[in-house]
C-alpha cells in the first residue's frame, strides 16, 4: 500500500499542502499541489529539495517522480513574490538573488541526485517550470501539454530556464524558445528534445509509473554509478569521456551487483540486487 503524506504549508492556501508525498515500491511520487499555476515560490523551491534531499539518503527510493495538479505543471517564479521585494532598500536585489540561487540549487539537486527523476508533465510548463522539466532525468507528457521560455516578453529573458534547455533541446530549438518567447505543443517539445515520450491524458500516470517501475528494478548501485557518470562525461572532450568511462567500467566490473548480474544472465535468473 502507498504511503502518502502532505509536506511543508503556505499561508492561506486552503488545502495546506504545498507538495504531495507518495511512495510505493521504490517510487516516490512529488506532487506540486500549489494551483492554478503551481508557482515556484521560495516555499515550494525549499519543499522540493527538502524531498529531494531526503530522498538521495533513503535507500528505500529507487526512482523520483515529479508531478503536479491542475492544468498547469508550473507557471515558474512568482513574479508576485519578487515584485513585492521591490520595495526592499535594496529594491529587491538580495531577494531576486536568494530566489534564482535557490532554484539553480534545486535544479542541480535533481542533476546529482543518485536516483533518476522522471517529470510527469500535464498541462503547461513555463519559465522556471520549463527549466524543471529540462533539468528531470526523464520527461513523459501529454499530448496537450505545452512548453515555454516567455522572460523576452516581458522584458526578462529565461537565463536561469536556459541553462537547463539548451541542454535538453537541440541548440537552434532552444534559441528559437528563448528568442521569440512562443509556445510549443507537446509534439514540437519531443521534436526539440525537451521530452521522451507523449500519452494520452488518461494514461499519463500509468505510463510513468511503468517507466519508474522498469529503472527501480535495476540495480540501484549501477543506477547511482550510471546517472553520475552520464552528466560528467557530457562536459569532456570525447577522449577524456571514453577514459573516464572506461575507468567507471573498470570500478563498475568489481561492483558486487555486476558479478551478480553477470553471474545471473549466464544463469537464466532473476538478480538479486545488493539495497545500497
Amino acid at each position: 500500500m502507498a504511503e502518502v503524506l502532505s509536506f511543508r504549508t503556505e499561508a492561506g492556501k486552503e488545502n495546506g499542502a504545498l507538495v504531495l508525498r507518495q511512495f510505493a515500491d521504490g517510487i516516490l511520487r512529488l506532487t506540486l499541489n500549489n494551483p492554478p499555476a503551481n508557482l515556484l515560490s521560495i516555499a515550494m523551491l525549499e519543499t522540493l529539495m527538502g524531498e529531494l534531499q531526503n530522498a538521495a539518503e533513503d535507500q528505500a527510493v529507487r526512482v523520483v517522480v515529479i508531478a503536479s495538479t491542475g492544468d498547469v505543471f508550473s507557471a515558474g517564479h512568482d513574479l508576485k513574490e519578487l515584485t513585492a521585494h521591490r520595495g526592499d532598500p535594496d529594491e529587491g536585489e538580495a531577494f531576486f538573488e536568494e530566489t534564482f540561487a535557490l532554484a539553480a540549487d534545486l535544479m542541480l539537486e535533481i542533476t546529482r541526485l543518485p536516483k533518476p527523476v522522471i517529470a510527469e508533465i500535464d498541462g503547461l510548463a513555463t519559465a522556471a517550470g520549463c527549466q524543471l522539466v529540462a533539468s528531470c532525468d526523464l520527461a513523459i507528457c501529454t499530448d496537450t501539454a505545452t512548453f515555454c521560455t516567455p522572460g523576452v516578453n516581458i522584458g526578462l529573458f529565461c537565463a536561469t530556464p536556459m541553462v537547463a534547455v539548451t541542454r535538453a533541446a537541440h541548440r537552434k530549438q532552444a534559441m528559437e524558445m528563448l528568442l521569440t518567447g512562443e509556445t510549443i505543443d507537446a509534439s514540437t517539445a519531443k521534436d526539440f528534445g525537451l521530452v521522451n515520450r507523449i500519452v494520452p491524458k488518461q494514461y499519463l500516470s500509468q505510463v510513468v509509473t511503468k517507466y519508474a517501475s522498469v529503472i527501480a528494478s535495476k540495480s540501484p548501485m549501477a543506477v547511482r554509478i550510471g546517472k553520475e557518470a552520464f552528466y560528467r562525461q557530457l562536459e569532456m572532450p570525447v577522449e577524456e569521456a571514453y577514459s573516464y568511462a572506461a575507468e567507471v567500467m573498470v570500478d563498475s566490473m568489481m561492483t558486487d551487483d555486476a558479478e551478480e548480474g553477470i553471474g545471473a544472465f549466464l544463469d537464466k535468473r532473476m538478480p538479486d540486487w545488493t539495497t545500497e
